[in-house]
């Protein structure tokens, strides 16, 4: 099979990560408090992460959404994860040197901790699969404002090799159409260079033209190098009264 010459050849990684985090990544790449916890919140991409089984498992109110919740029944798709975790973990054992081993002591580490997660994921999917909602950006099968806060992690601006600034846009817009308050986005980098996103001030001036106030904000996790910053949107009408 030969490559459509009019899409950039797939670098990096490969094919876009279905990865698993779990709660304490989630808290360090989106500097989450406690009260932020409490908020009615979605994942979105989701993909295998802890985060909705141990939120909500302390009371909170977590919806996941991913595109990967539409293939197969949740058994079949817990053999996905498991083979996307060790996929990951074997990418970052061979590019071990563009990686900061803070938040993770090693790859070891990393491959136990994501095991655990996806554990975390699959069995929560079994018993509430309510709170697991197919999902496609840029369009949501949710109301306008359902949500307090939106995270997005390892989707926008990870894969700027393959998604372009239109699309960024449009999925930015979507995600702030369902959130009534805040939508924080992780990392800024490319997932394979580590390099900003190079359009990132044409789609913050776009936002801005379509209501949305963005801003930059360190965050204390460090694993990817360069990957420091998140970007904080907000409704900028809801600002201002």
């Amino acid at each position: 099979m030969t490559r459509d010459r009019d899409k950039p050849p797939v670098v990096g990684i490969g094919e876009m990560l279905i990865s698993s985090r779990s709660l304490a990544e989630y808290k360090a790449m989106f500097n989450l408090t406690e009260s932020d916890l409490s908020r009615r919140i979605l994942d979105c991409p989701g993909g295998a992460a802890g985060f909705t089984s141990a939120v909500n498992g302390l009371g909170g109110d977590v919806t996941a959404c991913d595109m990967a919740y539409f293939d197969g029944d949740a058994e079949q798709f817990a053999g996905i994860v498991a083979a996307e975790t060790d996929r990951g973990n074997r990418y970052i054992r061979a590019h071990a040197e563009h990686y900061d081993w803070t938040f993770f002591a090693d790859p070891d580490e990393h491959l136990r901790l994501r095991q655990h997660a996806a554990a975390d994921f699959a069995a929560d999917l079994s018993r509430n699969p309510h709170r697991y909602v197919p999902g496609r950006l840029p369009t949501l099968p949710f109301p306008d404002a359902s949500f307090d806060l939106v995270l997005s992690s390892h989707l926008l601006f990870s894969y700027s090799d393959r998604l372009d600034p239109i699309f960024h846009l449009d999925a930015i817009t979507e995600l702030m159409r369902v959130c009534h308050g805040e939508l924080r986005i992780f990392p800024l980098v490319d997932s394979a260079s580590a390099a900003l996103y190079p359009h990132l001030d044409t789609v913050l001036t776009e936002l801005r033209n379509r209501g949305v106030a963005g801003e930059v904000v360190e965050v204390g996790y460090r694993f990817q190098r360069g990957a420091y910053d998140m970007l904080v949107c907000r409704h900028i009408a809801r600002e201002a009264s």
